[in-house]
Parts: structure tokens; sequence; C-alpha cells
């Protein structure tokens, strides 16, 4: 027999590599199930940095895992959450890396209008919880903004009837947020709209608007779904600038209603909402003041007749002023004496101080000012030079006794320095000799204590020609009954041990007599044990 035959029988069964057989897995199941619309429960969803949507589709006894790649999430009317009931329409597949089939899913509808009611009413429940669509928050609209702000699509014709309205109603500024109002991006652009407006600042370059407008055409459920999305109702709740909510038809609603400050059945109804009628002002100011001109022409008639009664009880001009005439006449009269009266004394008082002054005592008065200035000038000069000389004095005085004090100071530092290492020698001395000192008294004491451990250890009792008894397990035996009862033990001695086996036939043992000494001191001395007489010795 040949040693490299394959023991191994041949066979027909053709052999598959994994990757061979992976693939033809995935070209049967993609040829069967090409496209396919599968209805069922959104269970766990996930969508990771990358943007593509994992989610699994279930029903009471099976799941299938389902992927929505990146560009098919940006395309979908409506997003899968969990726990909602939808019906996905995509392609089945194979996952190679994972020995697993999946669900490429390329649209998602949800089944039927009661599931997506349901998650309509659940979100609505969820978010009034929070307190966003509480009516105590809700801000008044103004009465005639300056600017408006729309937020809407620019090419629908929502904002044509907008701003149609407007104009005849009363023309104002009107700034438009062009965004998507249906699809994957219309919650998001929305959201982002509102922010925007409220991120304008007062006074800029771009009006800040006094109202904002979301607004657009009706539709079904779906699309006006954008309207429903948390972000939307989150954003039209924090908006600091009043909010009208015209989105669909009177008898479409939608979360965005709730958190707006005001609803407006329609877009065109929004606009009336925000400006009044011009021409109803006009004709109520040209009321208003026409009732003012006749309210100021009978208030002018009744006070011109009242202060034509009140002056015919006020006493004739002449008379009134008779009396002031006649006292400013007197007054007249007297003014040209008491004024040459008052010119006459001022001119003697002046002639007065002039005699005084002359110009001889004015340069006196100047040549004792500069003695006195020349005199000051020589104090202040020689003073300076006196503290001049007083401050050298004292530097001199110093210098000359800073050199023995220098002197005196080097000295003194030598002086600790040669004690200072007077004493490091003697400390190093000390330092040396401390552990032969140390050691030694140690050594001693171990001496003592070792001296100790034998006088007090049993092997100095040994000496003194006591013995140690022992049994077979090396236990210490004390009591003679023990021993008695003990069939071999070890007696130690001084020098070595014996073993010892007692005899069978011999005595129990007595309690430990006492000691002769202890006897002979009971009897009187000279006495005989024996009763007879004892010996003298």
């Amino acid at each position: 027999m040949d040693l490299f035959e394959d023991p191994t029988p041949a066979s027909n069964q053709p052999e598959f590599t994994v990757s061979e057989l992976s693939g033809a897995v995935k070209r049967v199941i993609e040829g069967e199930f090409g496209l396919v619309r599968v209805r069922g429960e959104v269970g766990r969803v996930s969508r990771p940095a990358s943007g593509h949507l994992y989610f699994d589709l279930k029903d009471d006894r099976s799941v299938i895992a389902a992927i929505s790649w990146k560009g098919q999430v940006a395309r979908m009317q409506v997003r899968p959450e969990e726990g909602m009931e939808v019906v996905a329409t995509g392609r089945m597949t194979t996952f190679p890396g994972q020995s697993k089939y999946q669900l490429i899913v390329d649209d998602v509808a949800p089944a039927g209008a009661g599931a997506l009611m349901a998650m309509l009413e659940k979100r609505r429940a969820a978010l009034q919880a929070e307190g966003l669509f509480d009516p105590a928050r809700k801000k008044v609209i103004p009465y005639l903004p300056r600017v408006i702000g729309v937020v809407t699509s620019p090419s629908g014709a929502v904002i044509r009837d907008i701003l149609h309205r407007l104009r005849d109603r009363f023309p104002r500024h009107v700034l438009i947020w062009p965004v998507a109002v249906q699809g994957q991006a219309c919650a998001a652009e929305v959201a982002a709209a509102i922010r925007g407006f409220n991120a304008i600042e007062p006074g800029g370059p771009i009006p800040r608007p006094d109202l904002l407008i979301v607004a657009r055409g009706g539709g079904s459920l779906e699309d006006l779904w954008g309207f429903n999305e948390e972000i939307v109702v989150r954003a039209a709740a924090a908006s600091q600038i009043p909010l009208i909510s015209a989105v669909g038809h009177e008898t479409d609603t939608t979360l965005i209603d709730f958190a707006a400050d005001r609803r407006a059945p329609t877009p065109t109804a929004a606009a009336e909402m925000a400006v009044p009628v011009r021409l109803d002002l006009l004709a109520a100011l040209d009321a208003m003041g026409a009732r003012m001109a006749g309210g100021i022409a009978r208030g002018i008639g009744l006070r011109g007749q009242r202060l034509r009664d009140l002056g015919r009880a006020l006493p004739r001009l002449d008379a009134l002023l008779a009396s002031p005439r006649q006292r400013q006449d007197a007054a007249v009269q007297r003014l040209g004496g008491a004024l040459t009266l008052a010119v006459a004394r001022k001119r003697a008082a002046h002639e007065a101080r002039a005699a005084r002054l002359s110009p001889e005592a004015l340069r006196a008065l100047i040549r004792r000012r500069n003695d006195g200035l020349a005199a000051s000038s020589q104090r202040l000069v020689t003073g300076q030079e006196r503290r001049l000389e007083r401050a050298h004095a004292n530097l001199d005085k110093w210098a000359s006794r800073l050199a023995p004090a220098l002197t005196r100071l080097l000295g003194d530092a030598a002086r600790d320095a040669a004690n200072g290492r007077d004493r490091l020698a003697l400390l190093s001395d000390r330092l040396e000799a401390a552990p032969h000192r140390r050691l030694t008294q140690l050594a001693d004491r171990l001496d003592g204590l070792d001296r100790m451990r034998l006088t007090l250890g049993y092997q100095e009792t040994l000496k003194r020609g006591y013995a140690v008894v022992r049994g077979a397990d090396d236990t210490v035996i004390t009591d003679a009954a023990l021993a008695a009862t003990t069939a071999r033990f070890a007696v130690q001695f001084r020098d070595g041990s014996v073993w010892v086996q007692p005899e069978d036939d011999a005595p129990t043992a007595d309690p430990a007599p006492k000691p002769a000494k202890s006897a002979a001191r009971a009897r009187p001395k000279g006495e005989d044990p024996a009763g007879g007489q004892g010996s003298l010795f």
C-alpha cells in the first residue's frame, strides 16, 4: 500500500468553499425576493454616524433585520420609529459576514391612518405633559406689526395668497424664509427658520420681525407630517416672537397648531389676523378726527362764553391802572434827585481813596517788598548751606564708625565659626563612639537575658537531680495515676532520656509522703521514732 495514498474513499458529492456557498445562497434569495412589501412592527432602531438606518421588523413570531442606506433615508416621507406599525418596501439580500438575511428598505409607509394617528396622539400627549401647549405661555399677537416673517415654500400659492391679502388690508414689510413644506427635510428647515428669525438682532441691517407666520397649503396626513415633528413643536414653543400657525385647511390639525401663539384655519386667514384693514382704520380715524374737532370747537365756545361772563364782573381798565400810573409819576419825579445825590456820594468816596494812593507810595511799597524778598532769599540760601553741612558731618561720623563695626563683626563671625568647628568635632567623636557603645550595651543585655533563660529553664533544674517524665506523644506526665495507666514513657535526665515500661504487678501509686525533714521537725529533739530513747547524735 502506498504511504501517500488518501485512505478516504472518493465521493461524487461536490465541495464548496464558504464564500461559494454564501454567494449561492445570496443569489437564490435575491432572485426569489427581488421586490417585496413587508408589514410589521418596528423594533430596535439605530442610526450611527454614517447616516444609515438599522431597524427590525417583527410580529408575534418572527423578526427580520432591515437596513436603509443614507440616500434612501433622505427620501423617506415617514421615518420609522420604535413601536410603529409600517409597510416596508424593499428587496431581500444576505450578509455573508454574519450568515444572516436582511431587508434593504427603499420606502416606509404607516400601516393605515390608525397607526399614524396613534403615534401622533402619543407624541401630542408627551409634549403636552411637558407644558409646551400651556395657554398661559402664549404671547399676544401685535395689533399692527412693522415687519412680518413668513416661513413657507417660495414657489407655492400660499405665499402669493398671504402677500395679496396683506397688500389689500395693510401693506407691511415681509421677510420670507424659504423652506421645504413636505418631505424629509421639512421639519429641520422649518425649525431652523423659526430659530433664525429669533436670532436676528434688533436694530441690525436686517429688521427683526414683530410677527411670524408658518404657512402651508392643505394635504394628506403624510404630507403634513413634517409639522408634527418634535423639533418643529419645540422651536415654535421656544420662539420669543409671536407666531401664527397656518398649516393646511380648517379641518387639518398639526402639533405646531397647539404650540403656536395663535392658529389660523388657512394661510389667508393668518394674513387677516396679522394686520387690520387699512381703509377701516382710516375711516375710524376720520370719524375720531371729526369727533375731536367738534369736541374742541364746543369746548372753545363754552370757555369763551365763560370768559365773557367772568369779564363782565371785572372792574374797568382805567380804574385798575390809575393808581399804578400815579405811583410811577411820583417815582419818576424822585429819580432825578436821587441819581444826582448818589453820584456825588460815589465821587467823594473815590477822591478820598485816590488821595491816599500816589506813585511815591507805590514805589516805596515795591521797594519794601523787594527788600523782604531779598532777605528771605538770603536766609533760604544760608539755611540750605547749614543743612548740607550738618548732613555731611553726620555722614562722616557714621562712616568713621562703620570700619570698626565691620572689623568687630568679622571677628565675631570668625569666633563663631571656630566654636562651631570645635562643637562639630566633638559631636563627630560622640557620633563615632555611639554605635560601639550601643552595641556593647545590647550585647551585655543579651548575655544577661541568656543567663536568665538558662537559670529559669528546666535544663538547669535537671542538672540539680530532677527529671521530666514524658508520654509516648511527648506530653509531660505530672501525676502518678497517669503514669500507672501509661504503657510506656520516657524519663529525661540531665544527660539523656530512658524509656520505662511499668510492670503489671506494680503497686498503685500512693500520695506523695511528707518530707523526712518535716517529720523530724514534728518530733521532739532526741526522741526515738519507735518510742524508745533517742540518740544523742
